[in-house]
C-alpha cells in the first residue's frame, strides 16, 4: 500500500438486481484528505458511500464486486463488519436522532462497545459534542431529548454520534440538504478541523461546497468517474473533461 493511502477502490461494481449502478470505478483516498464527490442525481454517489461501510449489505438484491481496501485490508473478506462500521462512520442527508437524551445519543455507541465508566463516558460525550461545535449550545441540557433540537443542531448531534466511534474515515452524504446556510458553514468549519485527525469523504449536491472543502473532487456521472483531480484543476477553466466544466459551472445538472 502506498504511504499515506487510506482507502483504495479497484474495479468496484454494484448492481441492484439486473441494473448495474456503479460500473467498475477505481480511485484512492489519502489519509487526512477531504475527497469531494459531486454529480447529478442517480449518479451512484450515495451508493458508493454505502459500499464503503457495507451498509449496502442490508439491501437484499444488491450485488457488489471489485476490491475495497482500508489500510490495505479487504473490507469484504478480512475485516469484521462491525469493526468496519466503527472505522468508517456515516452521516446521512437528514439528521437521524435516536429517541434518547442528547447525552445518550452520543454515549450509545461507546456503551454498546462495553464502556460503562461514567467519567470516561462524560469525557467522550463532551469531546464529541465539542468536535461537532454543539457543546456550548447543549451543555446545560444534556438530559433533554435530542429530537427536540433544531434541524441544524440535530445534524451536528448526528456528527457527534458518528465521532463517538472514533472513526478513521467519516462519510457525509449531502449533510447540508435540510439545514440553513449559517449552520452549513459552521459544520464546514468543523470538517476543516476534523481533517487533522480523520479522512473525510464528502458527497455533496453543492459544487461550491466541494470547492471550499475538498482537497480533490470526483465527478461521478451515471456510475462512472468522469474526472478526479485536485480542486485547482476540477474547478479551473481547463479541467480534463468538458463535461466537468459544464457541470461545475451550472450548464447542466
Amino acid at each position: 500500500m502506498p504511504p499515506g493511502e487510506k482507502i483504495s477502490v479497484q474495479n468496484l461494481r454494484l448492481s441492484y438486481g439486473s441494473k448495474e449502478v456503479l460500473h467498475g470505478i477505481s480511485f484512492t483516498v489519502a489519509e487526512n484528505e477531504i475527497l469531494g464527490v459531486i454529480g447529478p442525481a442517480q449518479s451512484g454517489k450515495s451508493t458508493l458511500l454505502r459500499c464503503l461501510n457495507r451498509t449496502i449489505d442490508f439491501v437484499p438484491d444488491a450485488r457488489v464486486s471489485g476490491t475495497i481496501l482500508l489500510d490495505g485490508r479487504d473490507i469484504r473478506s478480512r475485516i469484521d463488519v462491525y469493526e468496519l462500521r466503527r472505522s468508517i462512520g456515516m452521516v446521512a442527508p437528514l439528521p437521524v436522532g435516536l429517541p434518547l437524551t442528547i447525552y445518550d445519543n452520543v454515549a450509545f455507541a461507546p456503551r454498546a462497545a462495553g464502556l460503562k465508566n461514567r467519567q470516561d463516558l462524560d469525557e467522550i460525550v463532551e469531546r464529541c459534542l465539542r468536535q461537532a461545535a454543539l457543546w456550548d449550545e447543549v451543555k446545560d441540557r444534556l438530559n433533554s431529548l435530542g429530537t427536540k433540537l433544531s434541524g441544524g443542531q440535530q445534524q451536528r448531534l448526528t456528527i457527534a454520534r458518528a465521532l463517538s466511534h472514533e472513526p478513521e474515515v467519516l462519510c457525509l452524504d449531502e449533510f447540508s440538504i435540510a439545514i440553513d446556510p449559517v449552520t452549513t458553514m459552521r459544520i464546514e468549519d468543523v470538517l476543516k478541523e476534523l481533517r487533522r485527525e480523520i479522512t473525510i469523504i464528502l458527497v455533496t449536491n453543492l459544487t461550491q461546497q466541494a470547492r471550499r472543502l475538498a482537497d480533490r473532487t470526483m465527478f461521478l456521472f451515471k456510475g462512472e468517474i468522469v474526472e478526479l483531480d485536485r480542486n485547482d484543476v476540477i474547478f479551473s477553466d481547463n479541467p480534463a473533461s468538458q463535461m466537468t466544466y459544464d457541470y461545475v459551472n451550472g450548464i447542466y445538472g
